[in-house]
């Protein structure tokens, strides 16, 4: 970002953050009694319902054309994979691990943003990437001993991956509307979730315990509807490395909340992998170009550096 946020948009950055960090939260009590795909479609077919209600009111310009099939590929990517991968790793993975994983979207972002040339490479995203990959081992190495399935705590980093693609991909569409983009891109997501829980054989229930309505009804309100379009409205003011930011708070968030509310036990090697994840996400993707180049090059590597970028 070349320019100072809005305050309006750092407010929405900073809501959003707080409100996404604890859905994590809120699904793995959800999955308690709902199936996991038919709980996020549920979730998300109905989100995309009160959405196109707010749209009608409003009066709000629907996307066509090139937009329309740029929203529905985000819709794919953002809610029909990588909510497909979060349900169904949710269900091993507490929601603390699964969130420092997803700290590593800022970074896939950057060079996501880099491969389609939407922003240019800088070295430090390297040292970052590097950092941060040694975080995930030391968690990684913990919860392997902690009888949860590696093939679980593969679900953050593929949905990493659609997440960031995705943030890319929104900066390349035509401009359209936050909340029309998270009404169709919701919209999407929900078919495809029911068609994965079909194909899964899921029971569709309807769930009894208190905590499990108060759980989708965060989901639905805060979780989806109030995150997704403030997000979206910060990253159509920001760059998609710089809206994707908000993923290296969350963690902090999760982990806090999720010790009060679910009872997640903080072991050293939860806290320190953590850590090594959210430094390495700073140097790589927060820290000014500037002052990495004054605290980890002399002046005249620095020169060099320069030549080489």
């Amino acid at each position: 970002m070349n320019q100072k946020p809005e305050r309006l948009t750092l407010i929405a950055f900073v809501v959003s953050t707080i409100l996404g960090g604890n859905s994590s939260i809120a699904v793995r009590f959800s999955n308690v009694e709902v199936p996991p795909f038919f709980g996020a479609a549920i979730r998300f077919a109905v989100s995309s319902l009160i959405l196109f209600v707010v749209i009608y009111y409003l009066h709000l310009p629907l996307p066509k054309g090139r937009s329309l099939t740029g929203v529905l590929f985000y819709g794919v990517l953002q809610f029909g994979a990588g909510y497909s991968l979060i349900y169904w790793g949710l269900l091993k993975v507490p929601a603390g691990v699964f969130q420092v994983i997803l700290a590593l979207v800022p970074l896939l972002t950057f060079c996501f943003a880099i491969a389609h040339r939407q922003e240019s490479f800088q070295w430090r995203i390297l040292l970052g990437g590097l950092l941060a990959t040694v975080g995930i081992a030391v968690v990684f190495r913990d919860r392997l001993g902690a009888d949860i399935p590696l093939l679980s705590l593969l679900a953050p980093i593929l949905t990493s991956a659609c997440s960031a693609e995705s943030n890319v991909l929104f900066k390349t569409l035509p401009k359209a509307h936050p909340i029309t983009t998270t009404a169709f891109a919701m919209g999407m997501g929900s078919m495809i979730l029911f068609v994965v829980s079909r194909l899964s054989h899921e029971t569709p229930k309807i769930p009894q315990l208190p905590a499990t309505w108060i759980a989708a009804g965060y989901l639905i309100l805060f979780g989806s509807i109030a995150t997704f379009v403030l997000s979206l409205y910060v990253l159509s003011h920001w760059t998609a490395s710089a809206g994707s930011y908000q993923l290296v708070l969350m963690p902090i968030v999760t982990i806090l909340f999720a010790s009060w509310i679910a009872h997640e036990e903080l072991t050293s090697a939860l806290l320190i992998g953590g850590l090594l994840v959210l430094g390495g996400v700073y140097i790589g993707a927060l820290m000014p170009q500037e002052v990495f180049k004054k605290f980890v090059f002399s002046k005249h590597a620095t020169q060099k550096l320069d030549k080489a970028e």
